[in-house]
């Protein structure tokens, strides 16, 4: 599954870097957000580069009036060149730390928008997005990527901006004073364009392949974490060890061939500025000699000549950046641009409006009827999982789901959700199709109950109250005592107000499950979807959470979908799914009455049941 998932997104990002002109359009109108910031660091960088072109013409000046003139009177000036030059070294002050500030906020300000924004898209993407993307991939582009996309942003522009017009401005000076001396600049600079070219070819696969084994890299810690209980059981540290070398090795292999691209402009451009220093050394001096230019003009193109490098080194250390930077772009966009699988239409929107912003005020009450009419439906890349499914539930039932894994039971409910659509039919809600209401309308109507709790750093009570954000604490507590979760929060030291760890880490399997029913219950949902959900807890507290659920269910159109079947005998409907289809339909005592697959299923658990109590029995005898 993790090499499925990593192959399909690089081909997401190969679709993308082939049916978009490029990210860069959409970071540059992520950084012109703020408008007075980045205009402010390209003020300060013009000004560096106007300071950058004008030193050297002053030195020159300095030399031609104070060391070549022989009047009386050259040092007449030399307060004038002192204050000059003072003003000239606060101005550079000046200039530095607004390029500095501008810069740094430019940086803070794209990665906050960029993460803003990707957060903001994967609050909006199907749960069939989560489903077939791997955590690491995401962790990635939300973290290191839009965090190495605003540094290269922000600092590249400044050497970037600050290269370009120190090297048109030098230029420009150099034609003017001696367009022969110029020549010189004008044919190594094509040069230096061609190497350019080729070397960004190579870099950008390079860290193109740099970023996708880091994105592997950062799944493996993710899963490393997660799972380091199992690791720990298992003893199979060994085994993980070698996998995660294996990541981070091809990691290093493509970060290093990326670092030797990137290693090869520096060397290859100092060449090329002292070919440059010393052609131009060479030229100069004989034409001083024949009194073509005196020395001032010469030290002028030798001081610029090495300054119209700088520029070029800046500029190609920017390119190699920008290499890495693209690569990040175009993931980190892609994500922020990812357009989800399952949306409302634009007449559904225009009265129910956004998940960010619904208008309540529109949603009519769901009363909790559910029909399935001819649903065809399959996962991508796979078979059929419904064929011309056909299923009507009445408000108010309590329906199990129940069959062999593969069946189809989460599928039914994924559909009810909206998790996914059908392929092909549709499902109604109360008689209309669920497509005519917004999803935040079907999802604020339902409670679902998952086999692994899930629950966020805080407390109790937070945890609870996400649920039903206005919920009152006395809402919330009632919650808590209906599954009888208040026993063991007695028990805590900080009571309701107790943390309960990253994920729920500091509560055991069960104590989790109790918060997520409690959860569930205090959203007063229509539609209740209980997704193996007592299979984490004892028996003794599944017995209390079954008198709870009983009455939660009254009035509330339920689906449980249950491997214990003991848990099921009270439902007024059980589906017995096989393959896709509904082989056997009726009460517990109906379907065991039949005889068929569901009474086969029944006595195989009943049989199993019994010989594990026997078990149990002879060991706590022992």
């Amino acid at each position: 599954m993790d090499d499925f998932d990593y192959e399909q997104e690089e081909i997401n990002d190969l679709d993308y870097r082939s049916n978009n002109k490029g990210p860069w359009k959409k970071i540059f109108k992520t950084v012109l957000l703020h408008k007075g910031t980045f205009c402010g660091l390209i003020l300060s960088v013009i000004c560096l580069a106007v300071l950058d072109v004008c030193y050297p013409l002053i030195n020159s000046f300095a030399i031609s009036h104070f060391f070549e003139s022989t009047s009386s009177d050259r040092f007449d000036m030399i307060w004038m060149m002192v204050l000059g030059y003072v003003g000239v070294s606060l101005a550079y002050g000046v200039c530095v730390f607004s390029f500095l500030y501008f810069a740094g906020k430019v940086e803070i300000q794209t990665s906050y928008q960029l993460r803003k924004e990707a957060y903001l898209n994967l609050q909006k993407l199907p749960f069939s997005y989560f489903d077939k993307t791997a955590q690491g991939w995401i962790m990635a582009r939300v973290t290191s990527d839009s965090r190495k996309l605003s540094e290269i942003i922000s600092w590249g522009c400044v050497d970037l901006l600050w290269g370009l017009l120190s090297m048109f401005g030098i230029l420009g000076v150099l034609l003017v004073v001696n367009t022969l001396l110029s020549v010189i600049v004008l044919i190594i600079l094509p040069i230096l364009i061609l190497i350019t070219i080729f070397i960004r070819k190579k870099m950008l696969a390079s860290y193109r392949d740099a970023r996708k084994e880091n994105s592997k890299i950062t799944a493996a810690y993710n899963e490393g974490f997660m799972g380091a209980k199992a690791v720990k059981s298992l003893v199979i540290e060994d085994k993980c060890s070698h996998e995660f070398l294996s990541k981070a090795t091809a990691y290093k292999k493509a970060s290093l061939r990326a670092v030797f691209f990137s290693a090869v402009f520096g060397p290859v451009t100092f060449i090329l500025c002292y070919v440059g220093v010393g052609t131009t050394l060479y030229f100069g001096g004989n034409m001083i000699l024949n009194g073509l230019i005196d020395s001032a003009i010469l030290y002028l193109f030798i001081d610029y000549t090495v300054k119209f490098f700088d520029p070029i080194i800046a500029i190609s250390r920017v390119i190699g950046d920008f290499q890495q930077a693209q690569a990040s772009a175009e993931r980190i966009i892609s994500l922020i641009e990812e357009q989800p699988e399952i949306t409302d239409s634009p007449e559904v929107i225009e009265k129910y409006g956004t998940i960010f912003e619904p208008k309540f005020e529109n949603f009519e009450p769901l009363i909790g009827e559910v029909e399935f009419k001819d649903v065809t439906f399959k996962y991508a890349k796979g078979e059929e999982v419904l064929k011309n499914f056909n299923l009507h539930i009445p408000a108010g039932s309590s329906v199990a789901l129940v069959g062999h894994t593969g069946s189809g039971k989460s599928t039914i409910v994924n559909l009810i959700c909206r998790f996914y659509e059908p392929t092909t039919g549709d499902i109604l809600i109360d008689g209309h199709s669920y497509k005519d209401r917004s999803i935040t309308w079907l999802h604020s109507n339902i409670g679902y109950v998952l086999q692994t709790p899930q629950l966020f750093s805080g407390t109790i009570m937070e945890n609870v109250r996400y649920g039903k954000l206005d919920a009152t604490d006395e809402e919330v507590k009632e919650a808590l005592m209906t599954v009888a979760a208040d026993e063991f929060i007695a028990k805590l030291d900080d009571g309701y107000q107790a943390l309960v760890g990253e994920s729920g880490s500091k509560l055991s399997v069960g104590e989790r499950q109790l918060i997520s029913f409690a959860r569930a219950i205090v959203a007063d949902p229509k539609i209740l979807v209980l997704d193996e959900a007592t299979s984490s807890i004892d028996t003794q507290t599944e017995n209390l959470i079954q008198k709870a659920v009983e009455k939660v269910m009254k009035g509330r159109t339920t689906f449980m979908i249950a491997h214990r079947l003991s848990t099921v005998v009270n439902a007024d409907i059980i589906l017995v799914m096989k393959d896709g289809c509904v082989v056997e339909s009726g009460k517990h005592h109906e379907l065991l009455a039949q005889k068929g697959y569901y009474f086969e299923l029944y006595k195989n658990q009943f049989a199993e049941d019994a010989v594990n109590k026997i078990l149990n029995k002879e060991h706590v005898s022992c």
